[in-house]
């Protein structure tokens, strides 16, 4: 039984991109789940996630319950935390942005990645009594993950949409895409790499439809889920929904919402024609 699921994040109103990508992952599966991905707590908002009840009811979609929300796992996402420091994964980053930007411009050649230039792996270098000492002076910091250290072979996933040059089938991971990622701040227990996967997991599910720009983070997330020994669903990534100017929506544009089209008149029918479901 094919298991997918829609995780939007309450910081606003949902539009056209969202309609298609919820349509997209309830036709993909026998069971729909929903999750609200409500980790940023300084943005989320209680009368946005009331929003995408509602507008999710509207367009003719149901799913199963309860829903899952991220700021009721912050335990969860400890625990996994926990087992990657004590296999000697993670390190505690004292850099701010401007250090590392710095870093990076003083830096011959700074490998890239889908976000830019990978971190320069500063605090990597720090002997243990460094790091303790900073930790203990109160200093804020990050955990990154040793990508290097984390190493665990050749991994795969398998695609059944396509990536945004067309890739399906087997793809073999390159974890290192991203470098050292952030896994957690002092204001945000999990990055969305490690919730996602965790969360995943916990909730079965098989499949994940989701669009062609977070296809690369698939490869970052499958290591995470080779270290924990997470199941592996299979992945379909989509094309996205775009604006004339051939840019994704945002959900600061009102005039995409579903909220603003049902009140100038559109009905379920016509947003499921709009973005081709």
């Amino acid at each position: 039984m094919i298991v997918t699921r829609f995780a939007p994040s309450p910081t606003g109103l949902l539009h056209l991109g969202h309609a298609y990508a919820a349509w997209t992952a309830k036709k993909a599966g026998e069971r729909f789940l929903l999750r609200i991905e409500d980790i940023d707590s300084a943005r989320a908002r209680k009368e946005f996630e009331a929003a995408i009840y509602e507008d999710l009811a509207w367009l003719g979609l149901s799913w199963e319950t309860p829903v899952i929300r991220q700021s009721e796992r912050f335990g969860a996402y400890r625990d996994a935390l926990a087992r990657l420091e004590a296999m000697g994964l993670l390190y505690p980053c004292f850099c701010t942005r401007a250090e590392i930007a710095a870093e990076i411009a003083r830096a011959v050649e700074a490998p890239q990645g889908p976000e830019g230039a990978h971190y320069p792996g500063t605090c990597r270098r720090l002997s243990p009594d460094e790091r303790q000492a900073r930790m203990a002076s109160g200093a804020p910091y990050a955990l990154r993950l040793d990508v290097a250290g984390a190493a665990r072979g050749a991994l795969a996933f398998e695609e059944h949409g396509s990536g945004p040059h067309g890739e399906s089938g087997t793809i073999r991971c390159e974890p290192a895409l991203f470098g050292d990622v952030v896994l957690a701040r002092k204001d945000t227990p999990a990055s969305y790499h490690l919730a996602v996967v965790v969360d995943d997991a916990f909730q079965g599910v098989t499949m994940v439809t989701r669009g062609h720009d977070l296809f690369p983070a698939t490869h970052v997330q499958r290591l995470l889920q080779e270290l924990l020994g997470l199941p592996l669903p299979a992945y379909a990534h989509h094309d996205l929904i775009l604006g004339r100017d051939g840019r994704k929506f945002s959900k600061r544009d009102n005039s995409v919402t579903l909220r603003h089209l049902r009140e100038q008149g559109a009905t379920p029918r016509q947003i499921r024609d709009w973005v081709g479901v």
